[in-house]
């Protein structure tokens, strides 16, 4: 079952003019707490209601803030237990170097903000590239940070595939000039399944998603993105609905769309599929911004890996050395 929500422009820039560390924008901060999650620590239901945000991140962090809780209010009223917002969801720079100026620790108020507005909404938040501070002040890490209904981080993934390219077109990129790679698959156990973490460009490297699901036991893909109009235009979808079938798991897809600045558009097309390759959640505007909802069902994932059991049927990796293949 699926539902689709628009979002009405309800002042969406009330808090425009609040500094970073500014009350307003961040309410009721407290201590940004990271919890490890042990395996089984949750009991299944048969399903669960999850959503993804689709949105038009720009160079306020007030006014994405305002959008994002917009958004999870939305989320909750609808029942989700998870909200995924896209990459780059509090913030999209007009030129080079913004991005480095505003990032921050994880303990910072911009993500202890994030933390108070999931506890506040009792929702967990799936919040898919954030600037986080790097190890120098050249560098910042991608990172998509999960925190649950109680306002607790409760894993943390750095996109490991950097995006330089020079689109046909379109823009050129080189996000290995600011960005650290990461290097850890992040799987991590939740009441929505376990989660395999991801980040955009990552979407293009399919053996990090073998990985994530036959050996690190992912139900639920989270696919966070900005993709371009060209290349989304080209391949979104279609990867999207590849990782899904190939893995056997729920991919949740949440995008950036439309025009951020005269330089930079994002294509859109929030999506959420089924272990089948099937379009579950999507909303009727690309480029709309709103929520779309799905159920998470558990039985539809074992039912697809049981008639068709292809982790039983991979070929370790000795047969491709013996082959001369890897």
């Amino acid at each position: 079952m699926a539902f689709c929500f628009y979002s009405q422009p309800n002042s969406p820039r009330l808090l425009i003019g609040s500094t970073p560390n500014s009350n307003s924008l961040y309410p009721h901060p407290r201590s940004v707490k990271v919890l490890a999650v042990s395996a089984g620590e949750y009991t299944m239901a048969n399903t669960v209601r999850v959503a993804a945000a689709q949105m038009t991140s720009i160079n306020d962090l007030a006014a994405n803030f305002a959008t994002c809780s917009r958004l999870v209010k939305e989320a909750a009223a609808a029942g989700a237990k998870l909200l995924c917002f896209p990459e780059n969801f509090s913030y999209v720079g007009a030129k080079d170097g913004d991005s480095l100026k505003i990032a921050e620790s994880l303990d910072g108020p911009i993500m202890k903000g994030y933390c108070s507005l999931a506890r506040e909404s009792g929702i967990w938040l799936s919040l898919g590239g954030f600037q986080e501070k790097g190890s120098d002040d050249a560098h910042l890490r991608n990172t998509h940070v999960l925190i649950d209904d109680a306002g607790n981080i409760r894993s943390t993934y750095s996109k490991m595939f950097l995006f330089d390219v020079d689109v046909p077109g379109g823009m050129v990129f080189k996000e290995s000039s600011f960005t650290e790679a990461g290097k850890d698959i992040v799987a991590v156990d939740s009441p929505f399944g376990r989660l395999g973490v991801t980040v955009c460009y990552d979407l293009r490297f399919p053996e990090l998603y073998q990985q994530l699901r036959f050996n690190h036991e992912a139900q639920v893909l989270l696919v966070p993105a900005a993709f371009t109009k060209v290349t989304g235009q080209a391949h979104w979808e279609i990867l999207l609905r590849a990782r899904a079938i190939e893995t056997q798991c729920y991919v949740i897809a949440a995008a950036q769309a439309g025009k951020h600045n005269d330089k930079r558009e994002s294509y859109g097309d929030t999506l959420i599929i089924d272990p089948w390759g099937t379009v579950v959640g999507r909303l009727p505007d690309r480029l709309s911004m709103g929520i779309t909802v799905a159920d998470i069902d558990f039985s539809l994932i074992d039912s697809v890996r049981a008639k068709m059991p292809i982790s039983k049927h991979r070929k370790p990796a000795e047969f491709w050395k013996s082959a001369g293949l890897c």
